[in-house]
């Protein structure tokens, strides 16, 4: 456990890591400060990050599996202890960490008799398992246990349901989310209009990632949500004859793309963001991974420089080369064509 004696800043406000500890493998706790902050405002932090911590990140689990031997959930096996019902559930309580974008296949194929733990799941490279020791089955007889995994990443959960059910392949009811609980607490200071706040934080996450970690995706999903209002911009108001309502007319897209091709300076090409392009999921996803925010970043990037991202092919690269195009009449510089 790691423990450092809080401090509180009187002139820039700073967070600071107070408390880290590792209860288990899949229990991580860390408690964190921002301070100091006005009277209300650690409120309106704490109340938005708790929900960014418990529902914005994602997290990586095993969702169907898939097997020949089981005519229904409910069934046994001979020579496996468990029923079909129990494996599911042990299956369930398994975390991975990944970077995985989407869905990927996993396998187990043990012959018995013996224990079946997580450490026997044949896993692809962008996956690995928190806790190998997991249990899943015990194998009573000399039988060849082989199943079928589905992994995927997302957030949220996913409760199965009576039509996700097929033949041979059976739905787990999967919680994405990484952060197992976040409680805020405030510490208040000072006297009359010079009243100021400190936020406390606590974290626990399953394994798949830290609390530090857990903060730093929380917060850069909150600011990715705010980042629209951020680059608005308004035509003046007006008030039509006869009407009581004030129109706001916001620049479109379109009309912002305009203005860049009469002025490519930097800090315009700075104030479009990717989250304005249009890109794909994937693509978008794995942009921001690889730390590309604004259209700056993108066009400071080769085509053979974003052939080198995890997950991206030729055809992602097509389709940014074409929407740029279409948008801004401009290219990513080539060293080679394709």
């Amino acid at each position: 456990m790691i423990r450092e004696k809080v401090t509180v800043s009187t002139r820039t406000l700073q967070w600071k890591c107070v408390e880290s500890r590792t209860d288990s493998k899949r229990l991580y706790y860390g408690r964190f400060i921002l301070s100091p902050l006005m009277k209300g405002q650690a409120d309106t932090i704490g109340i938005a990050m708790r929900r960014a911590l418990l529902g914005e990140i994602e997290g990586t689990c095993i969702t169907r599996v898939k097997s020949e031997k089981a005519p229904h959930e409910y069934s046994t096996i001979a020579g496996i202890q468990e029923s079909v019902h129990e494996i599911l559930m042990n299956l369930k309580e398994i975390v991975l960490r990944s970077n995985l974008y989407g869905t990927c296949d996993a396998s187990i194929c043990v012959k018995g008799p013996g224990c079946v733990t997580a450490e026997d799941i044949i896993l692809p490279p962008s996956v690995e398992i928190v806790d190998n020791t997991q249990h899943i089955a015990w194998l009573t007889e000399p039988i060849d246990f082989c199943i079928g995994l589905q992994i995927e990443r997302n957030r949220g959960y996913i409760l199965k349901t009576h039509h996700n059910f097929e033949d041979g392949s059976y739905p787990i009811d999967a919680v994405f989310m990484p952060v197992r609980n976040a409680n805020h607490s405030i510490h208040s200071y000072g006297n009359g209009n010079e009243k100021q706040e400190i936020l406390f934080l606590e974290i626990w996450t399953n394994g798949s990632l830290t609390p530090k970690e857990a903060l730093h995706e929380a917060s850069r999903n909150l600011i990715d949500l705010f980042i629209p209002f951020l680059h608005m911009e308004e035509e003046n108001l007006h008030l039509e004859d006869g009407e009581h309502t004030i129109p706001l007319s916001p620049l479109t897209f379109h009309d912002k793309v305009a203005k860049l091709r009469k002025n490519k300076k930097k800090l315009a090409l700075k104030s479009i963001f990717i989250d304005q392009l249009e890109f794909p999921p994937k693509i978008y996803n794995c942009l921001k991974k690889s730390n590309i925010s604004t259209l700056l970043d993108l066009l400071n990037k080769s085509q053979e420089d974003l052939m080198k991202i995890e997950h991206f092919h030729i055809e992602d690269v097509k389709q940014i080369l074409g929407i740029l195009e279409k948008h801004f009449a401009i290219d990513l510089p080539k060293k080679n064509q394709f």
